[in-house]
């Protein structure tokens, strides 16, 4: 089990795919908004900040100088469903 730190918060973008629909990508605070973004595909930013576990809730805050957004009300609902498992399939 691993424990949860205060403070240990990852950084995130959510971008707009070519479909129009958000994407998330979750990553290490050391590495800049605006360098991940040039890494991807997608090129419009929707919101980004940093996102941590609190009380078994994800908590986003803070946002991107860089690219001139921040952390968005649904952004704790958007990352959760990125990050809920695929339901089984069943092989038969």
């Amino acid at each position: 089990m691993f424990k949860i730190y205060r403070g240990n918060a990852l950084k995130y973008l959510i971008l707009e795919d070519f479909a129009g629909h958000p994407v998330c990508v979750l990553f290490p605070r050391r590495v800049d908004h605006a360098d991940m973004r040039d890494q991807l595909p997608y090129r419009r930013g929707l919101s980004a900040g940093f996102v941590e576990l609190e009380g078994g809730a994800l908590r986003c805050s803070g946002g991107s100088a860089e690219l001139g957004v921040k952390a968005g009300d649904t952004d704790p609902q958007i990352i959760a469903e990125a990050l809920r498992p695929l339901p089984s399939s069943s092989s038969g």
